[in-house]
């Protein structure tokens, strides 16, 4: 394909401010740079349904010619397993272009709570997080959180985005949100500063600790003890590899897409490329399509009904 002259657009599934759209800003920047004829990239937000309104427009109606991407959600294998109702894609029929980042979700909880240790949290009554909607990974957590451990522990959705519900516990309208520890350090690392911090990563989930926290903050997989619950973790926690990156609709031709993927590994071993990042407050931790594409095929084909089933009665209970 000749991408001379050709406009690409890079679909983000959230409103502006957040790491998502700032990964795809960073993307938009220095990745036309190494695609032959160099196109123009622009950047398009879709926000709405936690992310899924985004992704279920590429998969049904997205074209399939290369000129359109779409940064994925890091929760796309568990929304298509735990809420079919609401997703139209089979993310093993995405083609995964490749990705910069792979974080976990960290579970942060103000000071002034009186919550220092996960432990803590187990005798607090009426704690409140927030969230953007059920699908978003915001929600996904302290549900994962209050079903696996017996939490009283309410989650309010309706907040767009990571940055307003960032500022909603800034506020005390919210004690806690979930979001990637990239989230938290790029938009409040002063939080976390000092003897008397403002707040606490206090859990995280993903299959890696990640590197940048403090040792004492513990994986979600290393307190279960359940099978069955160590499986629906097992399950969920993959969400932390799928990271920031870009994603093709299916029927893309697949002369485009290794174009498309040889372009991306290039853009990520680009030193210009990883300064960017850094001069953003954003991390590099590569990935390759073929590798993802591996992953998420895994992770669907593994997940049995009963996991599946009993992962989304830990997070949703009653109210799904």
């Amino acid at each position: 394909m000749d991408f001379s002259g050709k406009t690409m657009t890079i679909v983000i599934p959230y409103g502006p401010g957040g790491t998502y759209d700032t990964y795809g800003q960073t993307f938009a920047k220095h990745l036309n740079k190494h695609i032959p004829g160099k196109p123009t990239i622009i950047v398009q937000h879709m926000p709405g349904a936690g992310g899924i309104k985004a992704m279920n427009w590429a998969y049904t109606v997205m074209p399939k010619d290369g000129l359109h991407v779409i940064t994925p959600l890091d929760n796309s294998v568990v929304n298509q397993l735990m809420r079919p109702e609401k997703v139209r894609y089979d993310a093993r029929n995405f083609t995964w272009i490749g990705s910069s980042n792979q974080t976990n979700i960290v579970l942060v909880v103000r000071s002034d709570t009186g919550v220092k240790t996960f432990e803590d949290m187990k005798g607090k009554k009426g704690m409140v997080a927030g969230a953007s909607g059920q699908a978003s990974t915001g929600y996904l957590f302290p549900g994962l959180l209050r079903g696996l451990f017996g939490l009283d522990l309410k989650v309010v959705t309706g907040y767009s985005g990571s940055s307003k519900t960032i500022f909603s516990v800034e506020r005390g309208e919210t004690q806690m949100a979930a979001y990637n520890w990239l989230a938290w350090s790029s938009k409040v690392l002063h939080w976390f500063e000092g003897d008397k911090p403002f707040a606490r990563a206090i859990i995280q989930i993903g299959v890696f600790r990640d590197p940048d926290l403090p040792k004492d903050v513990p994986m979600v997989s290393d307190l279960v003890t359940k099978d069955i619950d160590r499986k629906a973790v097992d399950f969920i926690k993959l969400l932390g590899l799928l990271g920031r990156g870009l994603t093709l609709p299916p029927g893309t031709p697949k002369e485009t897409v290794a174009t498309l993927r040889a372009a991306y590994d290039a853009m990520n071993a680009d030193p210009a490329f990883e300064a960017e990042l850094k001069k953003r407050g954003l991390r590099l931790i590569p990935s390759k399509g073929a590798e993802i594409q591996k992953l998420v095929n895994t992770a669907i084909d593994g997940a049995t009904p009963e996991v599946v089933k009993h992962a989304r009665h830990l997070i949703y209970g009653g109210e799904s």
